[in-house]
């Protein structure tokens, strides 16, 4: 891996290690047994990644699925955050050219670097961070590279609670489990990509879903999930991505999943609402979201419970027309 692929390579171990106890770090040149011991850059690499992990809150990552690797973005709209997360970049390239790996206590991490001259790299310096492409022709470590980008946004989402866990290897035989993606939509609606298959994703394609199911109070509705899938397929299950718009309408058991959190918890008596993260990443994939206005206020609720990012309608009846009218497949999802 030349030095270029080298550099790009230590985008994804941003934020890996807070303390000695889970940062072991393999002295000395070549691909022999490490020895579990710090080296002289150890106490300034410790104390990057403490300070990372303990503003992980204000670091933002994004992590978009290839078929075979992944695209991240990891930043931070604060200074000093976005220039600590630039430092440790620079000296996990030094830690790279060396063969001085780290975490290796976890499988995950000690099995990647075993690998790294299967992986190709493009790296890109942004404002606020960085943003990587990691690719392998090799299957296997494909799954490693998607495994690492998922345990290190657990890293940027969780800090020190997800640092101290090891990380299973996956599994180098194939199963439809470990080949879902998720092109658009992280963590919801995976779908598997098949580049030879018939009736490919078109450009230009609008689809209206009529939602109506709902679910479990405390659970995330199993048909949003479903439009999640709707708009990975788009974007990433046939052989190229295609532009589509989406609308979706809520009503019927489906209406109160769009009440912001306060009112969902009045109403169910929940915590939060559970449908809210997949909806506002529906939101932001460019979904319309509207619910029905006349199922809303028959169910009790009020157009200002409505979360900002969806739109209330005069009824799902005028929603549906229109959008058919305005050249949208109608997509009926009851369950």
């Amino acid at each position: 891996m030349n030095g270029r692929l080298k550099y790009g390579f230590v985008l994804l171990m941003v934020i890996l290690v807070a303390v000695p106890s889970i940062a072991q770090i393999g002295r000395g040149r070549g691909r022999g047994g490490p020895n579990f011991g710090h080296d002289e850059r150890h106490d300034e690499d410790r104390d990057v990644f403490h300070f990372l992990l303990t503003n992980h809150k204000q670091i933002r990552r994004t992590v978009k699925e290839l078929p075979n690797g992944v695209d991240t973005l990891t930043e931070s709209d604060d200074r000093e955050i976005a220039s600590k997360i630039k430092e440790h970049v620079r000296w996990m390239q030094y830690r790279v050219d060396e063969t001085r790996p780290i975490r290796l206590r976890d499988p995950l991490f000690a099995e990647l670097f075993r690998h790294t001259d299967k992986i190709t790299m493009e790296r890109e310096e942004t404002a606020n961070g960085v943003r990587v492409t990691e690719t392998s022709e090799d299957p296997f470590v494909a799954k490693l590279i998607k495994a690492h980008a998922e345990a290190v946004s657990g890293f940027v989402n969780r800090g020190f609670a997800e640092a101290m866990k090891n990380h299973a290897v996956p599994e180098k035989g194939k199963t439809a489990k470990k080949l879902f993606t998720h092109p658009v939509i992280s963590e919801y609606g995976g779908v598997l990509r098949l580049p030879n298959a018939a009736q490919q994703p078109r450009d230009g394609s609008k689809v209206c879903v009529d939602l109506t199911s709902g679910g479990e109070p405390g659970k995330l509705f199993p048909a949003i999930e479903k439009v999640a899938r709707f708009v990975n397929i788009y974007n990433g299950a046939g052989q190229k991505p295609a532009e589509a718009r989406i609308a979706v309408v809520l009503h019927g058991d489906a209406t109160l999943s769009v009440l912001n959190a306060d009112a969902y918890s009045k109403t169910f008596g929940t915590e939060e609402n559970p449908n809210l993260d997949c909806l506002h990443k529906l939101h932001e994939a460019g979904v319309q979201i509207y619910v029905c206005g006349q199922s809303l206020m028959r169910k009790g609720a009020q157009p200002e419970d409505v979360v900002v990012f969806a739109d209330v309608a005069v009824s799902g009846l005028t929603a549906l027309v229109n959008l058919q009218t305005d050249g949208y497949a109608y997509i009926p999802l009851l369950k």
